[in-house]
């Protein structure tokens, strides 16, 4: 690779192998000091402030590993084939040439990105492809200011790999400037930082469980206050629970699960207000309102239209994003319609799908279930990207004991996705 060095940057000097050493015996005897505390702690895991501090203690140790692993590659140089899952695979270089669109990528950085390390390196044009769609603008305006003002990179995006995972990536560069002072390519070092990510994320919701109150009965991460419908666990999230404008509590997403008609067939339904920012009470006022509706009995489709004409008629914002299921347990249907929403996710032996949103001639679309089936329903907030990569998690989802545990994996992988629209997921496992 050419020189990585700015023209107002001059090369320094290599710290000797002996300063570095002394480094890492110093991290490594931090490390052993931390765990040490870690573990005389008396810490109860019932008590959010024990959880608090043991999540803190991990991260600690988490970040004393790495900064341990990135001292003793300083020292020893880039191992020649890292193990799969090692730090050092996490950690990667690229170079890519203006004039001649020319790509060199280290062997690490075509593991972190799960790609084959005798493929072609893929060009700054190329690049965005393996970010998920919803951080690409990020990337390219850090990219740009990097390019045509010279500024330093510094950020996060997400990466999808063949295999569909998602990653969190780390990347920090800089321009590398020619003789004459103009930008001839740009250098970055990227770092796989998801398991990173997870720990703090850990620390944040242990740390704000001591400060919230309890969300009320349809927000936040909760199984329904019923034991369940008959033929169905269920579980569902709000993610974010709320935020906030002023001295108001505003929301866009709103869930519900309720008889549907006189029988055991339940009513599962989730979706998003057509009008941002919709005050607290009228989730409430909304849910109300469909409850009525699905006692009377009315089926999906026509429900959807009912509920779409009561709207217009009242206060609040139309619908959006929205879709309506009834199941019924004796004989294991799913009818659904919709309302410019996403159709349901089936999980079913490790592998997930979506159902079409197709109307059949009653209007709505029907399905037989089997016992162990999970259904996701979500908002439309969640783009396509998003929504592959909840697929992909089919083999944890049906791994899973309970609806609940379900759940918490979903709202855990959304929780990751930077500027997300406040979403909600309702899930519901088929019971024999």
């Amino acid at each position: 690779m050419s020189s990585h060095l700015s023209a107002d940057h001059p090369a320094a000097q290599p710290p000797g192998p002996g300063s570095v050493e002394a480094l890492i015996s110093q991290a490594r005897r931090l490390r052993g000091d931390v765990d040490a505390v870690r573990r005389d702690s008396q810490d109860d895991a019932t008590d959010p402030r024990g959880r608090w501090q043991r999540a803190l203690y991990d991260l600690a140790l988490h970040q004393l590993t790495d900064l341990d692993a990135h001292l003793a590659q300083l020292r020893d140089g880039p191992a020649p084939a890292p193990r799969a899952g090692s730090l050092l695979s996490r950690v990667g270089s690229a170079e890519w040439h203006l004039l001649t669109d020319e790509a060199e990528w280290s062997g690490e950085l075509f593991r972190i990105l799960g790609r084959d390390p005798a493929s072609v390196p893929l060009s700054l044009d190329e690049f965005p492809s393996l970010v998920l769609t919803e951080d690409r603008p990020k990337l390219t305006a850090m990219v740009t200011d990097c390019l045509v003002d010279a500024r330093p990179i510094d950020g996060e995006f997400r990466v999808v790999r063949p295999d569909k995972t998602v990653r969190t990536v780390h990347m920090m560069g800089e321009p590398v400037l020619d003789a004459d002072g103009s930008t001839a390519s740009m250098w970055a070092v990227l770092r796989d930082v998801s398991e990173l990510r997870r720990s703090q994320r850990a620390v944040s919701e242990t740390r704000d469980s001591l400060r919230r109150p309890p969300p009320p009965p349809w927000q936040g991460l909760l199984p329904f206050p019923e034991a369940g419908r008959p033929g169905l666990d269920l579980a569902a999230a709000h993610l974010p629970p709320a935020y906030t404008t002023g001295l108001r509590t505003r929301y866009d997403g709103w869930y519900d699960a309720c008889p549907l008609g006189s029988d055991d067939e339940t009513l599962l339904a989730v979706g998003d207000f057509g009008r941002p920012e919709t005050e607290a009470q009228g989730p409430a006022a909304l849910i109300g309102a469909l409850r009525g509706l699905a006692l009377a009995g009315l089926r999906p489709a026509v429900l959807r239209d009912r509920l779409a004409e009561l709207l217009r008629t009242s206060a609040l914002p139309p619908v959006e994003g929205t879709v309506y299921c009834g199941f019924r347990p004796d004989t294991r249907t799913l009818a659904w319609a919709h309302a410019t929403g996403p159709g349901p996710l089936l999980f079913r032996g490790g592998t997930g799908r979506g159902l079409t949103v197709r109307d059949g001639p009653s209007g709505q679309a029907e399905a037989t279930l089997e016992a162990g089936d999970l259904l996701l329903l979500h908002t439309g907030a969640l783009g396509p990207a998003t929504v592959e990569h909840l697929l992909s998690l089919a083999p944890r989802l049906t791994a899973t004991g309970a609806a609940q545990d379900a759940v918490r994996i979903v709202a855990r992988e959304l929780d990751e996705i930077p500027g997300r629209r406040d979403a909600c997921v309702l899930m519901a496992r088929v019971t024999p």
